[in-house]
């Protein structure tokens, strides 16, 4: 028999969303069988897959031990990742960190553990903040996600109520982030809302824009206010705020109007981009503001106060 006790950081969570965190090896369908078979039980009694835990529960499987072989990680892979970051802020529920053009947000097919989740596992390790062996079914987590070659401000949650708390912000459109792009071309309007159709190419990793709806394109809205120009380079330094989320948004709607970004290999001007030996695009998540309208709990002391990364790399490109 194998117990957990439940603590702050799994308190809230349904009996299955936890066992799912807590025992991966366990197939769902079993997991469903041996609650309903009562070889799962809270605090001695019968439960439910939907029952939620609460702190001091006691949660007791009378399962196999293969469930469990190798749960005591003595070589956890974010150990081999460095603890090199960026921070812009850091409390004991959150880290605001600046993430550099180059490093991936979570592990992608090439394999590498060198990924940003990873090294702030390992700063929190270190420090002495987050200890695997003493958590069940939580470990520190991004809020949001970043390309690899996008720099910008990624959010952290260090503890479960924090990560809850944030990802309702963003759903609910509490949290505004604005970018900053330099683009080829000098949009006619120094600020605009532009409308148009995202359609995604999941074989090509590109997406396609159109003015108008075809089958399987969703609606894309882009607000932008030009910052800065220079009409000798036909460069301008952009303020870019997404009203949706998609793929691409920035990058595909800018080409789409005819000013495409600095940088940009799939959807910007090649020859241009080799004149500024620039193999990045232009753009950079640079400002986070939090403005909660509803309760925000443990985050409350978070509310109207705004973060911003200071010297964006191209910016230089509009020093006087």
């Amino acid at each position: 028999m194998k117990e957990f006790t439940i603590n702050s950081n799994d308190a809230g969570q349904r009996m299955d969303k936890f066992i799912s965190k807590a025992v991966p090896l366990l197939p769902k369908n079993l997991m469903y069988k041996y609650i309903r078979i009562r070889r799962i039980k809270l605090n001695g009694k019968r439960c439910e897959i939907s029952t939620k835990l609460n702190c001091g529960d006691r949660v007791q499987m009378y399962i196999n031990d293969e469930f469990f072989t190798g749960e005591n990680k003595s070589g956890y892979p974010f150990l081999s990742a460095p603890t090199d970051l960026n921070i812009i802020y850091e409390d004991s529920n959150i880290i605001l960190l600046n993430k550099k053009c180059g490093l991936v947000v979570h592990e992608d097919e090439s394999g590498s553990t060198d990924t940003l989740i990873n090294r702030v596992t390992h700063y929190l390790y270190v420090k002495g903040e987050y200890d695997p062996e003493r958590e069940n079914s939580f470990a520190p987590a991004l809020c949001n996600r970043i390309d690899r070659n996008t720099g910008g401000i990624v959010i952290c949650a260090k503890n479960a109520e924090s990560l809850r708390i944030i990802n309702q912000k963003i759903k609910d459109r509490e949290l505004h982030k604005k970018y900053l792009c330099v683009t080829v071309g000098i949009p006619p309007k120094s600020e605009d809302t532009l409308t148009a159709y995202h359609l995604k190419n999941e074989q090509t990793k590109t997406v396609k824009i159109t003015s108008s709806q075809v089958p399987g394109s969703k609606t894309m809205i882009t607000k932008y206010r030009v910052l800065e120009y220079d009409r000798n380079r036909s460069l301008a330094l952009l303020e870019v705020d997404l009203v949706t989320g998609r793929t691409h948004q920035i990058r595909a709607h800018m080409a789409f109007e005819g000013y495409p970004l600095l940088g940009d290999g799939k959807y910007g001007i090649n020859k241009i981009n080799r004149e500024y030996n620039i193999k990045t695009q232009a753009l950079y998540s640079y400002k986070l503001e939090f403005d909660f309208t509803t309760d925000s709990g443990c985050l409350e002391y978070l509310n109207g106060k705004t973060f911003k990364v200071k010297n964006v790399w191209f910016t230089k490109y509009f020093d006087k």
